[in-house]
């Protein structure tokens, strides 16, 4: 599956840049080039990364502290 439509990235290759010792969306860019186009990959990489053992996003760390719902859950009451 892609992960970066911009660039091609797959998946495999950003856990092959994660298995490689890339722990920041950072450092996977500078691997594979995933999230420096138009940054819409950026939250499935920090997803991947979490996956993987890195420390979650500061922006997710700080909804679950304000009590904030993920998008995935508000979708699903909605319907």
């Amino acid at each position: 599956m892609y992960v970066c439509m911009c660039h091609a990235v797959t998946e495999a290759q950003v856990k092959q840049e994660i298995d490689g010792g890339a722990s920041t969306p950072r450092q996977i860019a500078q691997g594979c080039k995933a999230g420096t186009d138009c940054g819409s990959c950026v939250r499935r990489i920090q997803a991947l990364l979490g996956e993987h053992g890195a420390r979650p996003c500061p922006t997710h760390r700080l909804a679950a502290k304000l009590g904030l719902a993920e998008p995935a859950a508000e979708q699903a009451r909605a319907a």
